[in-house]
């Protein structure tokens, strides 16, 4: 600072002296201050005593006056702790000092900068506060003149004690448990910024109280109740260390942990999801039971129905293949399609094994085409499961079966399914071409699968008994046929050869080595496109196509009648009036129903016989 005050920490660079100021006379009731280290003067014995630690009493204020509040005055500064010389004493003068009356409350002590505290302030202040004389005592006016008029005039220069505190200034007391010693000053040397000593008060006597100094530099927050700022000490008290929080710790130590477990987790979970686990795999399973199925079960029924069937390996004429039959009785009689064992008819071999692998040769009994059936045997086997036969006219549609054969020679294939139609008339064969190979059956229709190798094999019901003899399956996008191996496999339109039927060729089969086919006796147009069978003009050859003392004949049936119904059972074609025929015996009694010119009349005749070639 440059405002013509002396700065903080040194003195005016030119003393009052040398700028030809001088000094202020002394006022007539002022005394000179005496210098520090002199010894004090007496005074003389008639100069009257004052007490300059009391005040003067306060005149009485007027009734109706306001309040004059006290002026409070800067208390005198000790002396400097510098050497004291001639030049110093002549600059400070010592005018008499004189307290004002105190007010009626101790003002409050003065707070340092930056709100620090001096706790001895207030309590000196209060101590040396004189209590105010009464109105009426002697020597009133005379007090309160004096009290008016200051006891000395104005310092131009500032100088302590009346001007404003100087370095020498004594520092606020701090307490602290341990005070740094301070370092031994210099004489002349100017204080520096550490601790500056503070001469002690004469005996007896009570010291003002002092003016807070403003520190120099920052003041730290107070730390605790000994921890106050001290701008001359050594230095802010170093705050205690700080222990360190167990629960900090703790709380580390859980993190490292959970960090540690969760990387070891993350590292085995890996691991087992890439190798499937830890160690080797044992897998859980049942152990081996030997349970028995329900007979009418699918198992059941295989169980009981396999040792019975058979394999037919064909070869002959050029050509091989592979069917199915079953054993029909302990002679070793076979009963199968006829277009399995078609190539060995002439001149070739036959095979038969067994569900248990055992192999035998066969040899042909007799076959039929029309009814697409044969009978096969074989000799010196033993221990033969004959099957059951069933009746094909108990049967109802939905009820269960299951087909058994080898399906592109895969041997003891089981596969299960339900009846899906019955009385479904198909025809098979026809590859000759004069119509000698046809087969015409009314048929049972399955859709449990049936597939090339199924054929001659056995249809069962429910209770393991044959009721049909697989024969033809209907491929997608053709026609029916025998289950030869060019067909295709099955979309689930089987068909089976009546039992019933299939009893009676075999039984004639075995017996006279040929079948009987029941007849009617006509000649049907097999071109006709109407809905039904038409008699036609004409049998082979030009003969007649009502064959004279045949059944037909007999029953009155001419030229171009149209048979629409057989035993009330509509027909649409030619086909199905064979296929209709031919699923009875010859000596039954059939029913006929005909269109004769748009009259409807109805006709009852017996079948007929013929040897099948």
């Amino acid at each position: 600072m440059n405002d013509g005050k002396p700065n903080w920490w040194s003195r005016p660079s030119t003393p009052p002296e040398a700028e030809g100021i001088s000094p202020p006379p002394p006022a007539d009731d002022d005394f000179p201050l005496q210098a520090p280290g002199a010894a004090p003067e007496e005074p003389a014995p008639d100069a009257p005593r004052v007490d300059m630690t009391k005040s003067l009493p306060e005149p009485p204020a007027p009734v109706g006056a306001p309040a004059v509040p006290p002026v409070p005055t800067t208390p005198p500064a000790p002396p400097s702790a510098a050497p004291a010389g001639p030049d110093r004493d002549a600059e400070t003068p010592a005018p008499p000092v004189s307290e004002p009356p105190a007010p009626a409350e101790a003002p409050e002590a003065p707070s340092g900068p930056e709100g620090a505290e001096f706790p001895d302030a207030p309590a000196q202040a209060s101590a040396e506060a004189p209590v105010a004389a009464p109105a009426d005592a002697p020597g009133a006016p005379a007090a309160a003149e004096a009290a008016a008029r200051p006891l000395h005039e104005p310092d131009e220069y500032r100088t302590p004690p009346y001007g404003e505190p100087g370095p020498w200034a004594p520092a606020p007391p701090v307490q602290r448990p341990t005070a740094p010693v301070p370092p031994p000053q210099v004489p002349g040397q100017v204080p520096g910024p550490g601790p500056v000593p503070v001469p002690s008060p004469p005996h007896g006597a009570v010291p003002p109280p002092q003016a807070p100094v403003p520190p120099h530099g920052p003041v730290p927050p107070p730390q605790g109740a000994w921890g106050q700022y001290d701008p001359w000490g050594a230095g802010a008290v170093p705050p205690p260390a700080r222990k360190k929080s167990r629960r900090g710790l703790a709380l580390a130590g859980a993190l490292a942990f959970a960090l540690l477990t969760g990387v070891i987790g993350g590292g085995v979970g890996a691991y087992v999801e890439r190798n499937g686990g830890v160690g080797t795999i044992d897998l859980p399973q049942a152990s081996a039971e030997d349970l028995d199925r329900a007979p009418g079960s699918v198992a059941g029924i295989a169980a009981g129905a396999l040792p019975g069937v058979v394999t037919l390996h064909v070869s002959g004429g050029g050509s091989a293949g592979t069917g199915t039959g079953f054993v029909l009785n302990n002679r070793g009689h076979i009963l199968t399609n006829n277009h399995v064992v078609d190539a060995a008819a002439a001149s070739g071999a036959i095979t038969v094994t067994f569900s248990s692998g055992e192999t035998a040769p066969a040899k042909l009994i007799g076959r039929d085409t029309g009814y697409d059936l044969a009978v096969v045997q074989v000799t010196g086997v033993k221990g033969l499961k004959p099957l059951p036969l069933g009746n094909s006219d108990s049967v109802r549609v939905g009820d269960p079966v299951v087909a058994i054969g080898a399906p592109f020679d895969l041997a003891n294939t089981v596969t299960s399914g339900i009846i899906s139609a019955k009385e479904r008339p198909i025809t098979a064969g026809g590859e000759k071409g004069d119509g000698t190979d046809i087969s015409y059956v009314d048929a049972l229709q399955t859709d449990a699968p049936i597939n090339p190798g199924n054929s001659g094999g056995p249809l069962l019901d429910g209770k393991g008994r044959v009721i049909g003899i697989n024969s033809a399956i209907r491929a997608a996008g053709g026609s029916g046929g025998q289950g030869g191996a060019s067909q295709p496999g099955s979309i689930g339109l089987g068909f089976a050869i009546p039992v019933n039927q299939g009893k009676r060729v075999a039984e004639e089969l075995i017996n006279n080595g040929k079948a009987v086919h029941p007849v009617i006796g006509v000649t049907l147009d097999m071109q006709f496109s109407g809905d039904g069978a038409r008699v036609g003009d004409k049998g082979k050859d030009g003969t007649a196509s009502v064959t004279p003392g045949g059944p037909a004949a007999k029953a009155g049936l001419r030229p171009h009648d149209v048979i629409t119904k057989v035993n009330g059972q509509r027909v649409h074609n030619g086909e199905e009036l064979i296929v209709k025929i031919r699923a009875h015996r010859p000596g039954d009694e059939l029913t006929l129903t005909l269109d004769r010119d748009g009259r409807e009349i109805t006709r009852t005749l017996v079948l007929g016989s013929s040897q099948s070639g």
